[in-house]
């Protein structure tokens, strides 16, 4: 699976390069690009593709913008070919850029968990790999211990103690190719995203339609 994707990934940075430049956003002909505001809080987290995840958490009300990136790993400056071999120590991440006033990170953690298994180790089907795994990024003690609380609950009331997520405080965060961004949404017909990515975002739109945004796609 790792090989097919890699080759997918080649014939869309081929296409993407020739239809939209490597700029972060595009609406239509015009470059839209993201600038936090004063109140943005950024959270991270790993759990699978970051295709399937950044389409996940930018789905959510109070959600301003979601980047794919690489963290959780030693390696200095990764790239997506590093990311392939499993070696590097990284793992494909989002950053979750949001409004605290509309959304809490409480609410991410439960979206974190509640759009993927969080008892697969090293992997989401059909990706598996360290690159692949389950980690829940933390940056103060309370963003922690709202992580902790969250797996406890999941653990005694769901899984059965079974959670292997790894609860990491974040100590950098690599932006990911800019092809990589806003992958699902550019790509809608792509073999991949029509398979995997596309399904687990209908299926968490599905599970909480409530935290949804109106025009989520």
């Amino acid at each position: 699976m790792k090989i097919i994707k890699s080759l997918l990934v080649l014939s869309c940075t081929i296409l993407l390069i020739s239809c939209f430049g490597f700029s972060n956003k595009k609406q239509g002909n015009q470059q839209a690009i993201y600038t936090p505001q004063e109140h943005t809080k950024v959270a991270y987290f790993a759990s699978g593709c970051f295709w399937c995840v950044e389409a996940i958490f930018e789905s959510v009300n109070g959600v301003e913008e979601a980047v794919s990136g690489y963290a959780g790993g030693n390696t200095l400056n990764p790239t997506y070919e590093k990311i392939g071999t499993g070696k590097t120590g990284h793992a494909e991440a989002v950053a979750v850029y949001y409004n605290p006033k509309k959304v809490s990170f409480e609410t991410l953690v439960t979206v974190f968990f509640g759009s993927h298994d969080p008892t697969t180790v090293n992997g989401q089907h059909p990706d598996y790999g360290t690159q692949y795994r389950s980690i829940a990024f933390y940056k103060t003690a309370e963003e922690k211990q709202i992580i902790d609380n969250a797996i406890n609950k999941l653990n005694k009331d769901v899984y059965n103690g079974k959670i292997v997520t790894e609860v990491k405080e974040l100590k950098r965060f690599y932006k990911a190719e800019e092809y990589h961004q806003d992958f699902e949404k550019r790509n809608p017909n792509q073999s991949y995203v029509k398979a995997v990515s596309v399904p687990r975002l209908n299926r968490f739109k599905k599970k909480f339609p409530e935290l949804l945004k109106k025009d989520t796609h």
